[in-house]
């Protein structure tokens, strides 16, 4: 969890459109087009989700990713586990048995018999960030934005989607060639 990329923002937010989505399939294309990003970048962060339990796909043009759990059993650190990996926040390299007063003898014991003080102050940071990114869940962030937006913009963001799965559904169905599960043009 040493620096976050811009794909924990990028899929909290897809996330987040998929609570309007009323349980309906979303391709990632669709997805992306909504946010004005790159296609191939959500194509590789639903992956990771769904490998975490996070969504579920369903394969064919009409196809796309549902949320596999409920919004309130879906935590912020769920989802960066799952984009990120369980990194640590600091890696410690125990530099303080080359401090250059010890001239190049043994490091004194007292030096590094216990845990490096940095290191500490660092653990109990990552700790706190966990536990606080743990007790949000998408939820938690659905019902603040709901209160945040005007109803026509949540009104606005359920057309959009809705629209959109028209056009996929006239789509004709069968085997696309190099269409992946929740990928749809």
């Amino acid at each position: 969890m040493a620096h976050m990329t811009v794909n924990v923002e990028y899929g909290i937010h897809s996330l987040l459109v998929m609570l309007d989505a009323d349980g309906h399939p979303l391709s990632s294309r669709d997805l992306a087009d909504f946010q004005g990003i790159s296609h191939s970048l959500l194509a590789k962060i639903f992956p990771k989700l769904e490998k975490a339990g996070i969504v579920r796909a369903s394969e064919g043009v009409r196809g796309g990713y549902r949320l596999a759990r409920q919004p309130e059993a879906i935590s912020f650190l769920d989802i960066v586990d799952a984009l990120e990996g369980r990194k640590p926040l600091f890696d410690c390299q125990e530099i303080r048995g080359r401090c250059a007063v010890f001239g190049g003898a043994p490091t004194p014991d007292w030096v590094t018999h216990s845990v490096c003080a940095v290191h500490v102050v660092m653990l109990r940071a990552e700790k706190s960030m966990r536990d606080t990114l743990a007790s949000q869940s998408l939820a938690d962030l659905g019902t603040t934005l709901a209160r945040k937006a005007p109803p026509e913009f949540t009104a606005g963001v359920k057309s959009w989607l809705q629209d959109r799965a028209r056009r996929r559904a006239r789509r004709p169905s069968g085997p696309t060639p190099n269409r992946t599960a929740g990928e749809s043009s």
